[in-house]
């Protein structure tokens, strides 16, 4: 291996995780067109979530997080619903980082998924695993436990996600916007 190349078997690696991942984002698109394609869904390009990554990149990192869950443990599953679910677990459309007068956003983790599932409806015919998805991702502090392996899986998948942005193991498209920001606000490093 000279100057820090890949050798032959991570290469190997690398062209099978490269391959795994543009499979997913192939499923991904099939199971959910309208909702990848919603103008409320771009919307959620505007928020941060955790860290510096968007709140649209964090929920297609959880829908194919969980699809890969579902894989690897060979769980049978809808995997319809887990990715529509796991896209919509946080269709909760504000910066809960910014409060306003009408939406403090004091307790937002136990709140938010009301929030999404209410938004969700409103714009989407979802089915009982989808809005169990949305209620309970945020289990424990929902209180109610998830009905589906469906909603076990996204939950298990946000909170992977979720300490990984929050790490900033995992860096978003979320820091042109903070940078965007700042500058609008006359900040600077």
């Amino acid at each position: 291996m000279k100057g820090g190349g890949r050798t032959a078997g991570q290469s190997r690696r690398w062209i099978r995780g490269l391959e795994c991942y543009r499979a997913n984002w192939r499923k991904i698109r099939k199971a959910a067109p309208d909702i990848l394609n919603s103008r409320n869904f771009h919307r959620t390009r505007q928020y941060i979530q955790h860290g510096n990554v968007t709140v649209n990149d964090h929920v297609r990192d959880v829908a194919r997080i969980s699809l890969v869950i579902s894989e690897k443990l060979n769980i049978r599953c809808s995997r319809e619903e887990l990715i529509r679910g796991a896209l919509l677990h946080d269709y909760f459309l504000y910066d809960w980082h910014y409060p306003d007068r009408e939406h403090p956003h004091r307790l937002h983790g136990f709140f938010h998924p009301a929030r999404a599932l209410k938004n969700a409806s409103a714009e989407y015919n979802l089915t009982e695993r989808e809005k169990d998805i949305i209620r309970k991702h945020m289990w424990p502090l929902t209180v109610a436990l998830p009905k589906y392996k469906e909603t076990w899986i996204v939950t298990a998948a946000d909170k992977l996600c979720s300490l990984r942005e929050t790490a900033r193991l995992r860096r978003g498209h979320g820091a042109i916007l903070e940078k965007l920001k700042q500058e609008e606000n006359g900040e600077t490093e």
